[in-house]
C-alpha cells in the first residue's frame, strides 16, 4: 500500500463540485488531490448521462455533460493537481496532527478533508442472471463513455428508466439496430424520451420487449454473438443477434466508511451548516452529499458551496490567510493585479 506525499486538502469525489473544488483550492495557493472510487473524473455527469445537455450551468446556454466535465478538468489542471480515480476509501484516520484518508490501495496523508461525494460511490447494478456474469467487459457493458464505440453494431439496451431511454435514444442512427428489453411495460424515464422511442419502434426502427428478461448469452472465442429473451408471462424465448448487451438497470450508491467519521449524517446525507462544517473539525462537505435548510441539489448550487468550503478549509489550514480571496481578476495567480 503507497502513502502518497501529504496535501493540505483532498477532496472526496471528481465530480463537478469535487472538480470546481480543486481548482479553487489552486486558486487559494493550497496543495490538493481528489480521491474518487469510479474509474474515471466526472462523477454521475461521466457515468449515468455524458452525452445529455444541461442547460442551467451559468455562463453555457447548454453544454453537453461530458464537455462540461472537460471544461472542469481544464479549469482544474492549471494548478496541476493529483486527481485519484478507482479509489474505493474505507477510512480515515489521524497521524501526527493531520488525517490519513484510507483507500483500497492506498494511503493520502491530508491537513483537511472537503467530502464531495454526490450520491456516494456508486456502481453499476449488474444483470441477475449468472449467464451474464462471464460477458461482462466482453459483450456486455454497463457504463458507456463514447457512443461512437457502437457505431454499426446491433446493440440491445435493458431497463426502463433514464439511462435505457436515453441511450436508446441516442444511439439510433449511430447502431446497426437497438432492442430495447424490459422486465415491465411501465417505465420511469422522461414521457418525451419514451414517446420518442416509441414512435422509432412503431416505424421499425427499435424493437422493443416487454416483460422480458436475459435467459442466456451466446457466444465464441470472447465474441458475443446473441441472447435468449424470456417473456416473463408466457416463458416463451426469442433469440435476438447483437453484437453488445448494455444493462441500464440504475446505480447502487453506498456511503461507506463516510458514516463512522463522526459526522451527522440524515438519511444518507451529511448535515452541515452554513460554512458547509460537517461538526468534525477539519472536514467539510459540498455538493449533493450534504444537507442544510434550503438545500438545492444542482450544480450551480454545488459550485457556491466549493468555494465557501475551500476558503473555510484554506484558513483553517493556514490561519493567516483570509477566508475572502478577493476578486479572481485581481490575483497574482492569474498573472493579474494583487490586491
Amino acid at each position: 500500500m503507497a502513502t502518497h506525499d501529504i496535501r493540505d486538502l483532498t477532496i472526496i469525489g471528481a465530480g463537478p463540485t469535487g472538480l470546481f473544488a480543486l481548482f479553487y483550492a489552486g486558486m487559494r495557493g493550497a496543495s490538493a488531490q481528489i480521491v474518487d472510487a469510479l474509474p474515471q473524473p466526472g462523477g454521475q455527469l461521466s457515468a449515468l448521462y455524458p452525452e445529455k445537455y444541461i442547460f442551467d450551468v451559468a455562463g453555457f446556454p447548454k453544454i453537453l455533460a461530458k464537455d462540461l466535465v472537460s471544461q472542469l478538468m481544464q479549469q482544474a489542471g492549471q494548478f496541476q493537481q493529483p486527481i485519484h480515480c478507482g479509489q474505493n476509501v474505507v477510512g480515515l484516520e489521524e497521524e501526527n496532527g493531520h488525517f490519513v484518508l484510507v483507500t483500497e490501495r492506498d494511503r493520502f496523508p491530508t491537513r483537511a478533508v472537503i467530502v464531495a461525494a454526490g450520491i456516494g460511490a456508486f456502481a453499476p447494478r449488474r444483470l441477475p442472471q449468472p449467464c451474464a456474469e462471464p460477458w461482462y467487459g466482453k459483450g456486455i457493458f454497463d457504463t458507456v463513455l463514447d457512443p461512437k464505440r457502437f457505431a454499426g453494431q446491433k446493440v440491445v439496451i435493458i431497463g426502463g428508466g433514464d439511462s435505457a431511454f436515453d441511450w436508446t435514444h441516442q444511439l439510433e442512427g449511430v447502431a446497426a439496430s437497438i432492442t430495447l428489453v424490459h422486465r415491465s411495460d411501465r417505465f420511469r424515464a422522461h414521457q418525451a424520451t419514451v414517446n420518442a422511442v416509441m414512435a422509432s419502434a412503431a416505424a421499425g426502427r427499435t424493437a422493443v420487449h416487454t416483460f422480458s428478461e436475459v435467459a442466456e448469452v451466446y457466444g465464441d472465442d470472447h465474441t458475443l454473438t446473441a441472447i435468449d429473451l424470456k417473456q416473463i408471462k408466457t416463458k416463451e424465448i426469442t433469440r435476438v443477434e447483437c453484437d453488445a448487451v448494455l444493462p441500464m438497470l440504475g446505480y447502487v450508491s453506498d456511503m461507506g466508511a463516510l458514516t463512522s467519521w463522526g459526522m451527522t449524517i440524515e438519511k444518507d446525507e451529511i448535515v452541515v451548516n452554513q460554512l458547509m462544517e460537517t461538526g468534525r473539525t477539519g472536514i467539510w462537505a459540498v455538493g449533493d452529499v450534504n444537507t442544510y435548510p434550503g438545500k438545492l441539489k444542482l450544480i450551480a448550487a454545488g459550485f457556491g458551496e466549493s468555494t465557501i468550503a475551500v476558503n473555510q478549509a484554506v484558513h483553517w489550514v493556514y490561519p493567516e490567510k483570509k477566508v475572502n480571496p478577493g476578486h479572481s481578476s485581481n490575483l497574482a495567480v492569474f498573472g493579474q493585479k494583487d490586491d
